[in-house]
């Protein structure tokens, strides 16, 4: 029986693939991302304020009155502080209730637009989001070593959204195919794909990507399937027979497989390693397989 060959790639650490012909199977896999994420939802003035109270306090003890007075100082501007940090929350609201989205929507995804420059760094620029769009789309350091992965032939970018690894992808590659069944989302991405400048090197089809993939060819298949929204982190072991919809992982990667004979599949961090050596194990002959795991510091 062919070995299956596994490789793992953590924070920068390069890792070569197999060779392009024999047929290759490389998962991405992202980790504790949006942990890491979620921790930069503070603002550092916030942090800074509680260090210089704690500072002040002590001095005041062995001082006495005049200091204690700094101290009053020194939280009254903390209090200002937090409704200069309250009226920036409430701006945003009112920027998320801009593009179109409802005052229960907007606060669902507050967290997600604190980490808008993450999704997008030009994001100010004119990018477009639709409401799955905040929680699907791939941050964009880690879209970007996606598309170091995916060589620089064409690439089928089979369920695009909003674009942000179609983007990645036209700047590495020499030219992309981007699929989505949701016309507002090609509409997005297309905008997107404006904002970095290679709309021009993308062709954007609306339709269901089973339906084309018959009539595709291309160098490499990038797969980033929907997950099932952020309620994939809830389950220990993501199963990709049962998860993944509208068809389940298998019959994902035999379609992909006919397309070409390397695909690039990005998955949640708990998938069942398992079943990706099944699916390179099931190809005849036997497809390599590569697992790495993403991080953002």
């Amino acid at each position: 029986i062919p070995s299956v060959s596994k490789s793992f790639e953590l924070a920068g650490e390069h890792c070569e693939t197999s060779d392009f012909c024999d047929g290759e199977l490389t998962s991405e896999l992202i980790s504790d991302v949006q942990d890491n994420l979620d921790s930069v939802t503070k603002t550092p003035t916030e942090t800074i304020s509680d260090a210089d109270e704690i500072v002040l306090e002590t001095v005041a003890l062995a001082k006495g009155q005049v200091d204690t007075e700094l101290v009053a100082v020194t939280r009254k501007g903390k209090k200002k502080t937090r409704k200069r940090s309250q009226r920036k929350l409430s701006r945003d609201d009112e920027e998320l209730q801009f593009q179109g989205m409802s005052e229960e929507h907007s606060a669902i995804i507050g967290k997600y637009w604190c980490q808008r420059y993450l999704l997008f760094s030009r994001f100010d620029d004119g990018i477009k989001m639709d409401e799955e769009g905040w929680f699907s789309v791939t941050p964009e350091s880690i879209a970007r070593h996606h598309a170091s992965r995916c060589g620089s032939g064409i690439v089928v970018d089979s369920f695009t959204g909003v674009g942000g690894n179609a983007i990645q992808l036209a700047q590495r590659s020499a030219h992309v195919i981007a699929i989505d069944i949701d016309p507002k989302k090609i509409d997005y991405a297309y905008q997107n794909a404006t904002v970095y400048g290679v709309n021009d090197q993308i062709d954007f089809v609306t339709g269901d990507f089973f339906t084309i993939a018959p009539k595709l060819k291309a160098d490499t298949v990038f797969l980033s399937p929907p997950w099932g929204g952020p309620d994939y982190a809830k389950v220990e072991i993501y199963d990709l027979k049962t998860m993944l919809r509208p068809h389940d992982g298998y019959f994902l990667f035999n379609v992909a497989k006919k397309i070409s004979c390397r695909i690039v599949m990005f998955l949640p961090r708990n998938v069942d390693l398992n079943q990706l050596a099944e699916l390179s194990l099931s190809a005849q002959p036997p497809w390599s397989l590569e697992v790495t795991v993403n991080f953002i510091h």
